[in-house]
């Protein structure tokens, strides 16, 4: 019995905590940053887009460098630069990869390619090498 009413002032006291800082973030997010010229900031957006889980393994590295580089090498993508040059050399790697993450919204000169990840490991998965343990 006393361990149960320990457990509930645990919980309580951890819904407290919850709700301040849900209550300090709330009250924060109202107030806008201002610029040193006095305007209002923009805010930053979010983007959304598929994600697949992706590790960093050496096997992993080389399947997709594989891949790759066998891409950069096609004629279709050889000639093209920068952004356009990704966007081939990805699409020969997998179309339907770069269909899923990247044709809603294509990548543009400059900009930070927050997808790779999710993109190698939708190859990885899509190409069956994905790194397994036999259970």
């Amino acid at each position: 019995m006393l361990l149960a009413i320990k457990k509930y002032k645990l919980i309580l006291i951890n819904l407290l905590i919850i709700a301040t800082v849900q209550s300090i973030m709330t009250a924060s997010s109202n107030e806008q940053e201002k610029g040193s010229d006095g305007r209002p900031l923009a805010k930053a957006a979010t983007f959304h887009f598929p994600e697949y889980a992706y590790k960093e393994t050496s096997k992993n590295e080389i399947t997709y460098h594989d891949f790759e580089v066998n891409c950069e090498q096609h004629a279709a993508c050889e000639a093209l630069e920068g952004v356009k040059r990704k966007a081939c050399v990805r699409r020969c790697i997998s179309y339907s990869c770069y269909q899923d993450i990247y044709a809603f919204d294509e990548l543009e000169e400059g900009e930070i390619d927050v997808r790779l990840n999710s993109f190698k490991g939708c190859v990885i998965q899509r190409s069956g090498n994905t790194n397994r343990r036999a259970t």
